[in-house]
């Protein structure tokens, strides 16, 4: 007679691969957000996916006729779709701390919902394309006048001129104590690189 399960074999074992934070009930992570925003076409999409250990949130669609004469395809002639919502993605950096990252969508007919995906948010990460900086001025307009802290990402395309980050800090006017940093979108390490800046940068602006 083949043994009756017993409550130690029936009870599935839910801490196989846990980190250490899970399995301590007397403390639970930080849980932080963060916010991408920037240009349309500059990168936020794939800087979310790139980091994120989820399957990211995308709500990206298909271009169509009501983009032209509105977006600009000069610098990615190849893109096909836009972020229509937001992007959403996770990403744990200590046993402690989860950011969740939130990804604007950069057209000017969707800032309207930009008030709501900042709320709550510790601080802003504002992406840029030295080919069209001046595409990335309304994202700093608006983190200057809520006062959210926020850092300047530049990221860097293949195939186009590197500038230094004073360089960019000049062209943009953009404050002494923002930093700015040369990343790459499509690498993991660089974006994380770049969200560890921004909440070091959060924490230095608001030590509370």
């Amino acid at each position: 007679m083949p043994a009756q399960p017993t409550a130690e074999t029936s009870v599935p074992d839910t801490e196989e691969g846990a980190q250490d934070w899970q399995l301590d009930h007397s403390r639970a992570p930080i849980a932080t957000k963060v916010v991408v925003a920037g240009g349309f076409g500059v990168g936020k999409t794939t800087f979310v996916r790139a980091v994120s250990e989820i399957t990211p949130l995308q709500t990206e669609a298909l271009m169509t006729s009501a983009s032209e004469g509105t977006d600009d395809l000069t610098a990615t002639p190849d893109k096909l779709t836009t972020t229509v919502a937001m992007d959403f993605g996770r990403i744990t950096l200590d046993d402690d701390l989860v950011l969740y990252v939130f990804g604007t969508p950069g057209q000017q007919r969707f800032w309207f919902m930009w008030d709501d995906l900042v709320r709550g948010a510790i601080g802003a990460i504002v992406m840029a394309d030295t080919r069209r900086l001046t595409d990335c001025f309304p994202a700093l307009d608006y983190f200057e006048s809520c006062g959210l802290p926020y850092i300047v990402a530049v990221n860097h395309f293949e195939g186009t001129e590197r500038f230094e980050t004073e360089d960019v800090r000049d062209a943009l006017t953009v404050p002494p104590h923002v930093p700015i940093l040369i990343m790459d979108a499509r690498k993991r390490y660089s974006v994380v690189e770049t969200l560890l800046a921004m909440v070091e940068h959060a924490l230095e602006a608001t030590p509370e």
